[in-house]
């Protein structure tokens, strides 16, 4: 006799609004520059679009595109000051996939 094996599924887990939200996020990071981003902003309380340009090599003008969609997403919040825009992690919880994802590159 074969037993049947019943697990609850992510979806029923954590439901499909949340489940949504995340494949979300996880499309908005989804990029080796949005990383990279994501992991700047980790290490520092908060960057200026000058600052982060200087750390990543990135181009303003793509530079500007990542930070407005993962803002748009709610990965990111920002501040003015002056002529300065500030970024920071809005879901600093999130950092714990970009560590995950720095772990799992090591098997690569």
């Amino acid at each position: 006799m074969t037993a049947i094996i019943t697990t609850e599924s992510l979806h029923e887990r954590v439901g499909p609004e949340k489940l949504v939200r995340a494949s979300e996020l996880l499309r908005a990071s989804a990029h080796p520059q949005r990383l990279d981003i994501l992991d700047a902003l980790s290490q520092h309380a908060r960057l200026c679009n000058r600052e982060l340009e200087g750390i990543l090599g990135i181009e303003q003008a793509i530079l500007s595109q990542h930070l407005t969609l993962m803002r748009d997403k709610g990965l990111l919040s920002c501040e003015k000051e002056g002529k300065y825009t500030y970024w920071s992690l809005k879901l600093t919880e999130f950092m714990k996939i970009v560590s995950c994802l720095e772990n799992c590159c090591e098997q690569l």
